[in-house]
């Protein structure tokens, strides 16, 4: 049974939570800061107030634009606030504790990655490693894989892609995996075990796949797919099914 209060808790922390990491997806890969300085609309500069930084509500109001000038505002922030409130009350309502926590951060974590690698192809570092380091340690509390298994999985999840990419490269002399995603499926590994690995990269290929063809891109020589938001959206269901096979 979901806990109410808890889910409205985790609902509040991660519509405030997506606001910031709305404004880090659009900002960071433009080399703009996002901890110096105050908010300001794109278009005319006018520095927010208050009144505009309530996350959905704000924008609702506004009708999805400045208030002073008009432009139209990304409409990334109000999905990723809303994503991450979902999130935060999926995780905290079923789980009002420490593991609850653990799924709300990893929740977090896969959409703001999901999304960065989907619009730039980019996984950075400062995401991908804080991940694997809450696999080891708060992902104790989310689910029971034990550590030895965590520490295979990151090994093996990074050491797989890497051992593809480097094999593509001297194969074709040019780069076809980038190393983030090698990275993401190691933090993966030490969130959910070696044994979810091959579900994972199964059901992230799969979907993969579904989207070239559908989208048209696999009728373009060298189309780039941003694996990394596959493996995030493949991370849980591929542990679901792991999951239950060993039962």
């Amino acid at each position: 049974m979901i806990q109410p209060a808890a889910a409205i808790v985790g609902a509040l922390a991660g519509a405030i939570l997506g606001s910031f990491l709305a404004t880090l997806i659009l900002r960071w890969p433009q080399g703009r800061s996002v901890m110096r300085g105050r908010s300001a609309c794109d278009g005319c500069g006018r520095v927010l107030t208050p009144r505009d930084l309530v996350p959905m509500l704000s924008a609702m109001l506004s009708h999805g634009r400045c208030r002073t000038c008009g432009a139209r505002i990304d409409p990334l922030h109000g999905r990723v606030e809303a994503g991450c409130a979902i999130i935060g009350a999926l995780a905290l309502g079923f789980r009002p504790d420490l593991g609850g926590i653990g799924w709300m951060l990893l929740g977090w974590l896969l959409l703001t990655l999901a999304v960065l690698d989907w619009r730039h192809f980019w996984l950075p570092d400062a995401l991908t490693l804080p991940l694997a380091f809450l696999g080891l340690t708060l992902g104790l509390w989310a689910t029971d894989i034990l550590l030895p298994d965590r520490i295979i999985g990151a090994a093996a999840g990074y050491g797989v892609l890497l051992a593809i990419a480097l094999t593509y490269r001297v194969l074709r002399g040019r780069e076809g995996l980038g190393l983030g995603d090698a990275k993401l499926l190691g933090a993966l590994g030490a969130w959910f075990g070696w044994q979810a690995l091959p579900f994972i990269l199964l059901i992230a290929s799969g979907v993969g796949l579904a989207v070239v063809l559908a989208t048209g891109k696999a009728r373009k020589r060298m189309a780039r797919v941003p694996l990394g938001t596959f493996l995030a959206l493949a991370a849980c269901p591929g542990w679901l099914i792991a999951a239950q096979l060993m039962k």
